[in-house]
């Protein structure tokens, strides 16, 4: 799978799995930040984002320092996902 693949995947799982009633997935721009943007999203939220990574590519997340980086956007989340997954 290539990174243009993945990234509509991966909003429609943030969507889902954050319960974005009022989101559709392809309104997240790859580069809106996912804290402090429109979103609304809170520190809740990003523990839901890393029980996603961990459900859905099998991805552990233990630094905090790390997991802030990856979180920043969609862009950073797939950049990871598919560094760090067997899913070429």
């Amino acid at each position: 799978m290539d990174i243009a693949s993945l990234k509509p995947i991966l909003k429609g799982q943030i969507v889902q799995y954050l319960n974005l009633l009022d989101v559709n997935p392809e309104d997240i721009r790859d580069d809106e930040p996912l804290f402090g943007g429109d979103l609304g999203l809170d520190s809740i939220d990003s523990l839901e984002l890393v029980v996603l990574l961990e459900r859905e590519y099998g991805i552990k997340i233990t630094n905090p320092a790390e997991g802030r980086k990856i979180l920043i956007d969609v862009n950073h989340m797939a950049e990871y996902i598919l560094a760090n997954t067997k899913m070429a």
